[in-house]
């Protein structure tokens, strides 16, 4: 019996991985997040299979799941949104399974921040422009952000951000990052990035609150920072330049005798 946390995507049925959907077609238990995997990647489970959203649930409700699945020898398919090692809440369920001996492993997925990017037709890391990608969040009800992990911190840096879990928080993202990107610095809004009712806006530090506030946005969107997501000049990188020599394309390799 295994446990297996599977990331099933940012919401297009089928960006869940090949592995991911294999398993969820095999195990007798399917355990999924229903606020934000949608009910057609459950679907999959086979037929009779205990199939239980666990959006209402808490922890010790899920856990005892879990060991009942166990006791009857059931594998589960414990599924999550996007990335499960990304805010996934994951560690403290394998904590438990680790203290009961209860064998998992986990399947990654793909993160809403690549999911909009590929929308977007946008690169992350741009040359010279950025090289650096930061998920993070800010601190609101759930948690306080770690000393050294607040956006005046982050902002420093000048990467490609991508912030969660923070749409409700956007006057202080632009209050914190102001200094460092400016307030005309591009902004993408990722409202349920890859559903059927997806909705990007582009806009600036300084607009993103007003085109959120007429979207009437309140949840489940990402915000995107950085000038990668503008009209950014940059030169082509080195990786298929023709005069740069790399180990596969090495230009210095002395031509075969004919």
């Amino acid at each position: 019996m295994t446990v297996h946390f599977i990331g099933a995507g940012p919401g297009a049925p089928d960006l869940i991985t090949v592995r991911g959907l294999r398993l969820i077609e095999r195990c007798p238990v399917c355990l999924y997040a229903g606020s934000l995997v949608p009910a057609e990647i459950v679907a999959a489970a086979p037929e009779g299979a205990h199939v239980l959203d666990t959006a209402p649930m808490h922890l010790d409700q899920i856990i005892a799941e879990i060991e009942a699945a166990h006791a009857a020898g059931h594998d589960v398919a414990r599924v999550h949104s996007g990335d499960p090692s990304i805010y996934g809440a994951i560690a403290e369920q394998m904590r438990r399974l680790d203290a009961l001996e209860i064998p998992y492993e986990v399947v990654p997925g793909v993160p809403a921040f690549a999911a909009a990017a590929a929308a977007l037709k946008t690169e992350l890391t741009l040359p010279e422009i950025a090289q650096t990608v930061i998920a993070t969040r800010t601190g609101m009800k759930a948690s306080a952000m770690p000393e050294g992990e607040q956006l005046e911190v982050l902002g420093r840096s000048g990467a490609t951000l991508a912030i969660h879990l923070s749409i409700r928080n956007l006057d202080y993202i632009r209050r914190a990052l102001e200094p460092y990107y400016g307030a005309d610095c591009p902004v993408v809004i990722a409202y349920r990035a890859t559903w059927p009712d997806e909705l990007y806006i582009r806009t600036t530090l300084a607009g993103m609150k007003d085109e959120v506030r007429a979207a009437k946005i309140t949840r489940t969107a990402l915000v995107l920072v950085g000038p990668v997501f503008g009209k950014a000049e940059f030169r082509d990188s080195d990786l298929y330049n023709a005069d740069f020599a790399h180990v596969l394309r090495n230009r210095g390799k002395k031509a075969k005798a004919g």
